[in-house]
């Protein structure tokens, strides 16, 4: 029987501004996907279903934790859409074969800052500072496989190739 490779951890990743540069940081909040629901009750159900609405999600927040107060920090509080990309590599065990590898994760999104917390001044201490955004589209590769994109205003998720907001967009007269 074989055995499937599994991904252990985060080996390291960098975070690449607008213009492809490098923004030194300490950790990033990825978003969470929270599909937005409606609860259906009624005659014919027995009880109560919080019903998925296809493809519409509730608001995606990123956070990046800065140690200390920087000028990326400051530069990304523009009120504007930032494009930031998160590129990791990730640890793979293949006990199988008995060895480690290597795999690609990048993750391309655009978002708009939305709270830029400061932090705290003490003495031979981090500020703790952290730059709040919203999420209006992201795209995951793994791999170089493209295996998520949620585009919010132009209204597209798509998982594994599955577009499941395209019979909805042609409905609307949208293609």
């Amino acid at each position: 029987m074989a055995i499937n490779p599994i991904p252990e951890r985060t080996i390291n990743y960098r975070v690449y501004d607008d213009a492809n540069n490098v923004i030194g940081i300490a950790t990033v909040d990825l978003p969470d996907l929270e599909a937005m629901t409606d609860t259906i009750s009624g005659a014919g159900i027995a009880g109560e279903v919080d019903s998925p609405v296809l493809g519409h999600f509730g608001s995606l927040t990123l956070t990046i934790n800065w140690r200390t107060i920087t000028g990326d920090a400051a530069r990304l509080n523009a009120q504007r859409v930032h494009a930031l990309e998160f590129r990791s590599s990730q640890q793979i065990n293949d006990a199988g074969q008995g060895s480690l590898s290597t795999q690609p994760v990048r993750i391309v999104t655009r978002c708009i800052p939305k709270n830029f917390s400061m932090g705290s001044l003490e003495v031979g201490a981090t500020t703790d500072s952290s730059s709040e955004f919203e999420v209006i589209y992201i795209k995951i590769f793994i791999d170089g496989r493209e295996v998520l994109e949620l585009d919010k205003y132009n209204f597209k998720f798509v998982v594994n190739g599955q577009d499941f907001l395209r019979s909805a967009r042609r409905d609307m007269g949208m293609e």
